[in-house]
């Protein structure tokens, strides 16, 4: 009986090692490592403490009103203007001439200036609690100027959109017509 438990025993251990051995060669085998992913539901609610910018330099507590889709706005806007960064810096590299056009100085200024001042202001045009003695009590205005802030910011956050969006497509276009460019010389010469 002891001979027959000790071969259980030892069994389920063999089992066990054999197991995660596999299990890590198998994370090796694809590239990552087992525990060091961590998955997050992409529609998920974002929290302003756990979001990173890279370009915009935004005030945390008045991120804190914003919808969800209205940080998310932001997310793309700050990923749009990090490519076209990035596009420009590649240029400033390789020594070539980066336009700066009026377009590029505007939204510049939006992004630097406006939009902080933009997010300060509907920050401190959203209701607020205050507290006296333990009671906490919620400070009413007028409701339709909370609905214009909400609709202004909105606006705002559209339009530096809508002209990041713009500079991306023209550097698509740029490059789509140089290879276009390139490939006609190819074929002209080609034939030599």
């Amino acid at each position: 009986m002891i001979v027959w438990l000790s071969m259980c025993v030892i069994s389920i251990i063999t089992t066990f090692y054999v197991g995660k051995k596999g299990w890590h060669a198998l994370h090796k085998v694809v590239g990552i490592s087992p525990g060091a992913l961590i998955y997050q539901h992409p529609n998920a609610p974002l929290s302003v403490t756990d979001m990173t910018w890279q370009q915009l330099i935004l005030n945390q507590q008045h991120l804190t009103v914003l919808s969800d889709e209205q940080l998310r706005q932001l997310q793309r806007i700050d990923n749009k203007v990090t490519a076209y960064h990035s596009y420009q810096q590649g240029l400033c590299d390789q020594n070539m001439a980066t336009e700066h056009t009026e377009g590029h100085f505007v939204l510049q200024k939006w992004l630097a200036t406006r939009l902080p001042e933009m997010l300060a202001s509907h920050y401190h045009a959203q209701p607020r609690t205050c507290s006296q003695n333990t009671k906490v009590s919620l400070i009413y205005t007028d409701n339709t100027q909370h609905v214009t802030a909400n609709q202004l910011l909105q606006q705002g956050l559209d339009n530096i959109e809508q002209r990041s969006d713009r500079f991306l497509e023209e550097i698509e276009r740029r490059h789509l017509q140089e290879l276009q460019v390139m490939q006609r010389y190819m074929n002209e010469h080609n034939h030599d």
